[in-house]
């Protein structure tokens, strides 16, 4: 049987959008390829956003600025030592861009001036950590992108 060249057109056509949607379907049901927004409720954290800049500025004026460092047993964040780490409340949230299922939040317990986050739960790579405190009625945000 022969084939013309009308019919090998329509032929190779055929193949390449059969292709080309199979493609499609796999890349869309790619669990890797899964295209979310950074926080579940976008809107909602977009509206806390100016609570966040008025704590940033807080903590800048007031000197509030925390120290964190690499150590050999986690990532160490140091408090001013003109805090009463007593009177201290907050969270801390970490946020791995490449993958939010690594994300997780801390609620600071402190017992002294810092606060040790175990190795085990820190992958090698960049982290955003913001870290969430109130101390003596006042709010404070400190911010900082780390390679661990």
């Amino acid at each position: 049987m022969k084939i013309n060249w009308g019919t090998a057109i329509v032929i190779a056509f055929v193949t390449f959008i059969s292709f080309i949607l199979v493609f499609v379907v796999l890349m869309s049901m790619d669990n890797r390829a899964n295209h979310d927004l950074v926080t579940e409720e976008y809107y909602k954290a977009e509206l806390e956003y100016q609570k966040e800049i008025d704590a940033e500025n807080n903590a800048n004026e007031n000197s509030a600025v925390l120290n964190i460092k690499k150590t050999k047993q986690g990532l160490l964040v140091a408090f001013p030592e003109k805090v009463d780490f007593q009177k201290v409340k907050g969270k801390i949230s970490l946020y791995r861009p490449s993958n939010k299922h690594l994300d997780f939040d801390l609620e600071l317990n402190l017992s002294n001036a810092h606060l040790l986050i175990p190795e085990k739960r820190l992958l090698d790579g960049r982290w955003d950590i913001k870290v969430f405190w109130e101390y003596e009625g006042e709010t404070y945000l400190y911010k900082e992108s780390i390679t661990y």
